[in-house]
């Protein structure tokens, strides 16, 4: 049977919360791939990660992260070569998998409808991690930005940073009518936290979805991403 892993970094103050959002977020894509064995891990809680690993021989490992960085390139392959699993192929994270822009639009419009906010004249914002010691969380939610703004919908599309300019207070001021897309995999310290008090500063009265990766359809995009990469 193909099996897949699907890893996050999780939370290291309180990990048991959020090692248990992606053993739920595996169930749900096991559920959309009855033939595959679908496991999920957090690096942040003690054993995770062994015990996903434990009776699989190659599975494919899915970063549930939103850039390639130091922890996808890295501490992930190091951490599964201590375990005895060294070799394995690693999927792109959920940040870049091609299929990612095309759900945030449609969720970005949608909240924009059930608003009452005319989306060719509104603004998205999307609401990011950014990094003080590498580049690449800012790099990827640009990215992500420039192909939604190709994609079209609304007058203008801008990122928000909680840790690195722009910093989200800044970026979320005086944008008229606006739609904020939190680019985060799960609801951890920054989104219950940082990011709802940047938007209070700034005053920002437009609809803030949940973190992307907590829509519906993710476990059917992670599928799809499997299926491609599986036997």
């Amino acid at each position: 049977m193909p099996a897949a892993i699907i890893v996050a970094h999780g939370a290291p103050a309180d990990p048991d919360p959020q090692d248990l959002v992606l053993h739920d977020l595996a169930r749900r894509v096991g559920e959309v791939m009855p033939d595959w064995d679908i496991r999920g891990a957090t690096l942040a809680r003690e054993g995770s990660l062994d015990c996903a690993l434990s009776g699989l021989q190659d599975p494919l490992i899915y970063p549930f992260f939103m850039a390639e960085g130091w922890f996808t390139k890295r501490e992930l392959p190091r951490r599964l070569a201590e375990l005895g699993f060294e070799g394995l192929t690693h999927l792109d994270p959920l940040g870049v998998d091609p299929d990612l822009p095309d759900l945030i639009a449609k969720a970005a419009l949608q909240a924009a409808e059930d608003a009452g906010i005319t989306s060719s004249e509104a603004h998205l914002l999307l609401a990011a991690h950014g990094s003080k010691v590498s580049s690449k969380s800012k790099d990827a939610s640009y990215a992500m930005a420039d192909i939604l703004k190709r994609w079209g919908g609304f007058r203008d599309v801008s990122v928000g940073l909680i840790e690195e300019a722009p910093f989200l207070a800044e970026a979320a001021a005086n944008l008229g009518q606006a739609v904020c897309v939190p680019f985060f995999a799960l609801r951890a310290g920054h989104v219950v936290g940082d990011l709802p008090e940047a938007l209070e500063e700034a005053e920002f009265a437009g609809p803030c979805l949940d973190p992307i990766g907590e829509h519906p359809q993710i476990p059917h995009l992670i599928a799809a991403a499997l299926k491609r990469a599986g036997p």
